[in-house]
C-alpha cells in the first residue's frame, strides 16, 4: 500500500466531547455545554493531542465544541481559532431545545429526512442538504488555503460525516450518497477522524480519508 506523500497536509477531526444535548431529553442547542463525562473525553483528547504534530486548533463556534478545543488548546500550548464552517447542522429554530419525543420534533425529523433529496425543499428555516453542501465545500477550501500541514478541526456529529462525504465524493455528492454516509458511519464523542489532503496539483483526487472515529484514547 501507497505511504502518505510528503506533498500532503492532514487534517485530524475532532469531534466535540459528550454534551447536555447529547443525553438529554431535550434536543440540543447552539449553547449547550460538555457534561462532566464530556470534559474528561476532551481530556484525554487532549493528552493524545500532545503527540500529534499539530500547528493549529480550530473549533466550531458552539459552545460545546469550544469548550472543547479549549481543554486541547491548553493542553497543546496552541491558540485556539474560531470558524462557523465547522458547526453542526442546524435544524428548523422552532424544535431546538425541544423535547425529542415531541410530536413536533418527530415530525420534522420524518419530513427532513424523507424530502432530503429534494431540490430546493426546505421546511421552515434549517439548513437542506444543499446548504450543508455548499458550507462544507467552504470548510475544505478553507482548509486547503491553510499554510499549516497539521490541522486539528473541533466539529459535530452530523457536520462532519457531511463534510467527509464532500471530500470522498467531491464536488458530485449526491443526496443519496450524503445520507447513506451519515447513516452508516457512526461515531464516538471525540472520536478522532483523519482525511489527507494531497498538495499536488495533478493529484486525481485530492481528498481521501486516512483514519476514521478512532477513540482508542477513552480506554
Amino acid at each position: 500500500m501507497a505511504g502518505v506523500s510528503k506533498f500532503t497536509k492532514k487534517i485530524y477531526f475532532v469531534r466535540h466531547g459528550e454534551s447536555i444535548g447529547n443525553v438529554g431529553a431535550l434536543r440540543g442547542t447552539i449553547t449547550d455545554s460538555l457534561t462532566e463525562k464530556g470534559r474528561e473525553q476532551a481530556a484525554f483528547m487532549a493528552k493524545r493531542a500532545q503527540k500529534l504534530p499539530i500547528e493549529a486548533i480550530i473549533a466550531s463556534t458552539m459552545t460545546r465544541a469550544q469548550e472543547t478545543g479549549q481543554i486541547i488548546s491548553e493542553s497543546i500550548g496552541i491558540s485556539l481559532e474560531s470558524s462557523s464552517l465547522f458547526t453542526e447542522a442546524l435544524p428548523a429554530s422552532e424544535i431546538m431545545g425541544k423535547a425529542r419525543d415531541s410530536e413536533k420534533n418527530i415530525q420534522f425529523i420524518k419530513m427532513y429526512f424523507e424530502n432530503f433529496g429534494k431540490p430546493g425543499w426546505r421546511h421552515s428555516d434549517e439548513e437542506n442538504f444543499e446548504d450543508l453542501k455548499v458550507r462544507a465545500g467552504k470548510a475544505l477550501k478553507f482548509l486547503e488555503e491553510r499554510e499549516e500541514q497539521n490541522i486539528m478541526v473541533v466539529t459535530h456529529g452530523f457536520f462532519m460525516r457531511v463534510l467527509i462525504a464532500r471530500a470522498v465524493f467531491g464536488e458530485n455528492l449526491t443526496a443519496r450518497e450524503c445520507q447513506q454516509f451519515t447513516r452508516t458511519f457512526h461515531m464516538e464523542n471525540t472520536g478522532l477522524s483523519v482525511l489527507v489532503y494531497d498538495e499536488q496539483e495533478d493529484a486525481p483526487w485530492p481528498w481521501w480519508l486516512w483514519i476514521w472515529n478512532d477513540h482508542a484514547h477513552l480506554g
